[in-house]
């Protein structure tokens, strides 16, 4: 497994930006699929982003679309999800997970950051 933590979440206003960060140790993310997720108070936790590192496509949820990009840096062991254009909706705890390739389980998980988007 790896060991995840993430940072970079906060208060945001309607339509700002946050980057999240996900620094891991234990092996380098490289050779994982990386991913974020979020849930929201009273809500299910759900799929945000991912990106694998063997040719790099990212994936995203159709709500974030356009708005969020993963990206990363093994030279940092370091997983970013830079948000655009926040919305109410958006407000979550985000979590940094990672897997031994896309459609495995998700191993291992972060503790999560808090986003809020006020309004």
């Amino acid at each position: 497994q790896v060991q995840l933590v993430e940072s970079g979440g906060g208060l945001v206003q309607v339509g700002g930006s946050l980057r999240l960060s996900c620094a891991a140790s234990g092996r380098a993310v490289s050779s994982y699929a990386m991913g974020w997720f979020r849930q929201a108070p009273g809500k299910e936790r759900e799929f945000v982003a991912a990106i694998t590192w063997s040719g790099g496509r990212p994936y995203y949820a159709d709500s974030v679309k356009g708005r969020f990009t993963i990206s990363g840096d093994s030279a940092k062991n370091t997983v970013y999800l830079q948000m655009n254009s926040l919305k109410p909706e958006d407000t979550a705890v985000y979590f940094c997970a990672a897997a031994l390739s896309l459609g495995s389980s998700w191993d291992s998980w972060g503790k999560g950051t808090l986003v809020t988007v006020s309004s």
